[in-house]
């Protein structure tokens, strides 16, 4: 945060100063250094535990039973919250790598983002039900096999989130502040990392949360594996909840919540708050903020000797690196780089359609012995009914959290105390409403079609509001102070100030939210309690029948549906509204 208020006694000041003597005070240790003491070494000690656990032997036929036995909770979690905080951390690494080429060339651009669409568009139960056997064959009778495709799994509900988030942030960023960099001739590197991430970092963080709250959602698909014959359980929370939906065990359902509300809270307490208090020192307005948001473990460590001596170096070679001026150029000649230049975009759209090309070749010719016109007609029906939904369910989402989220965004006390609590609701896994959902709609005789779908809005609504507190949180004091001083009140307020503000941000939440609907039709359009299964129909009941049948080229039509759709509203709809928030960002 900078003010770049002038001063205009600057050229009176005299032009010398009194030399001024630093003294540098040694760092005491106290009660908090024993206290970061402890964290440390807890943290070594879990994740010693867990990556045991990882490396041991493993055999799908001789595995041990899942326990509904309380006490066996505090291990489940642990292995849960290791895969999605390894899968975390490949999202980001992801994200860094594949959305900023996106960002920054047009010709990559041109592939990378319909890609991430195909990406995003692909289910779970699609990444599954074609992973889980690579993997379980690369690394036979060990447990690392199928962990890597749980792993991959939550991966696959994490990554297209942030790569969307930071894609944005760099598509929006102010021209003045690119042109600061580019007139101190910074290179590439350190625009990078002394610029465009910090930028972007704010809304980063928020996404990491609603990732992290996205693969609670599919912790039971992606722990309990069940494709055709394979049938893997993971020691984990979702494989606990799996084993206590299918024996109806009402008491195992409610030590599971509160499992997962303890290591909920954790977490937050021990990650993502400070994370948010950190990230917001690269809040990019011109005022200061009137309310930072505060850390208790974030003022621990900075007023612990023992995290500043630990740190130090780390953040010494972190500092160095970013101000090294590395270069993506590697002395290719000016005519030959200029002809690879025009060369990149055909050459890469070539590759890409001769790979689809390949593919869809390969898919048909697999399929064609299985299936009719009549399956393309079944599955075109359940897309249509599908699409229906989530777009209701989008717009109701709309409708409910941008005026809550930009509330909220704009208090920052308030997103302090809210930030856990919508946290937890968004991690809470659907499954364990189903029981309530699944009596109610048997005892009163209600129709799944109606009453089912609503259950798809628990994957959707999170990934809105956490983007727009996000973007209300970012939208710069200055400007607020400015609407207030010309008395903008009113709807006038949202239409001219606040939304076009955080409509870049809504854009993001809305595209994350809408392929979040669709992964969640997989699990709210058909549930089971038990023996007692209802259907609502749709894509995604069908997906899920099949993938229970193991009957792969009918898995494949419905996920091929399901892209299909996906990226044709991505086309026609969300990316014509991405490019017009990018316009109105550049010329403000």
């Amino acid at each position: 945060m900078l003010s770049f208020d002038t001063c205009e006694g600057c050229r009176e000041m005299p032009q010398t100063l009194p030399s001024l003597t630093v003294v540098r005070r040694e760092p005491r240790y106290g009660w908090r250094d024993l206290v970061i003491a402890a964290l440390v070494l807890g943290m070594f000690v879990l994740v010693a535990t867990g990556i045991r656990g990882i490396a041991a032997p493993f055999e799908a036929a001789q595995a041990p039973a899942i326990s509904l036995d309380p006490s066996q909770l505090p291990g489940y979690a642990l292995r849960t919250v290791m895969r999605m905080l390894v899968a975390l951390l490949l999202s980001l690494v992801f994200t860094l790598a594949y959305a900023t080429p996106a960002a920054k060339s047009r010709r990559a651009e041109a592939v990378l983002i319909p890609l991430l669409d195909v990406l995003q568009s692909v289910p779970i139960l699609g990444y599954l039900s074609f992973t889980v056997v690579f993997f379980l064959a690369l690394f036979p009778h060990r447990a690392l096999g199928p962990e890597l495709a749980s792993i991959f799994a939550i991966f696959t509900s994490q990554a297209w989130n942030m790569a969307f988030s930071f894609y944005q942030s760099l598509k929006t960023m102010p021209r003045d502040l690119d042109e600061a960099s580019r007139s101190f001739r910074a290179s590439a590197w350190q625009r990078f990392w002394r610029l465009e991430v910090p930028f972007a970092l704010p809304g980063l963080v928020w996404n990491m949360m609603m990732s992290m709250s996205g693969g609670w959602f599919f912790v039971v698909a992606s722990e309990a594996i069940s494709v055709g014959n394979v049938q893997v359980a993971l020691p984990g929370v979702g494989s606990y909840v799996a084993v206590a939906i299918g024996r109806r065990d009402l008491a195992a359902i409610g030590w599971a919540i509160v499992a997962m509300t303890v290591v909920i809270a954790l977490y937050d307490q021990l990650l993502f708050r400070p994370l948010v208090a950190w990230a917001d020192r690269f809040r990019y307005e011109q005022t200061a903020a009137q309310v930072a948001p505060r850390s208790w473990v974030l003022d621990l460590c900075r007023r612990s000797a023992v995290a500043r001596r630990a740190v130090a170096p780390l953040s010494a070679a972190l500092q160095r690196a970013a101000r090294a001026r590395m270069s993506w150029h590697f002395g290719m000649p000016h005519n030959a780089a200029a002809a690879w230049r025009r060369l990149q975009l055909p050459l890469w759209l070539g590759v890409l359609a001769l790979a689809s090309a390949w593919l869809v070749w390969q898919a048909l010719h697999a399929a064609r012995a299985t299936l009719s016109w009549h399956d393309a007609g079944v599955v075109a029906i359940n897309g249509a009914l599908t699409l229906a939904r989530v777009a209701v369910l989008v717009a109701l989402a709309a409708l409910v959290w941008v005026p809550l989220g930009v509330m909220i965004g704009l208090r920052p006390a308030w997103a302090a105390r809210v930030q856990p609590v919508a946290q937890f609701l968004a991690a809470f896994p659907a499954n364990l409403l189903f029981p309530v959902v699944v009596y109610l709609i048997v005892h009163f005789g209600l129709s799944p079609r109606i009453w089912l779908p609503p259950l798809m809005i628990l994957g959707t609504q999170w990934y809105l509001l956490f983007n727009v507190i996000a973007g209300a949180s970012a939208y710069p004091g200055d400007l607020r102070e400015a609407a207030r001083c010309f008395r903008i009140r009113g709807w006038r307020w949202w239409k001219y100030a606040m939304l076009p503000g955080i409509f870049p941000y809504f854009v993001t939440g809305a595209i994350s939210a809408s392929g979040g609907a669709w992964n969640a039709s997989i699990v709210a359009e058909a549930v089971s309690w038990g023996p007692t299964r209802l259907s609502a129909g749709g894509l995604g009941a069908y997906i899920a029948q099949m993938t229970g049948a193991g009957d792969y080229p009918r898995i494949g039509l419905g996920i091929a549906m399901m892209s299909l759709l996906i990226i044709l509203t991505n086309r026609l709809l969300w990316r014509p509204l991405y490019a017009y928030a990018e316009r109105r960002t550049r010329l403000a």
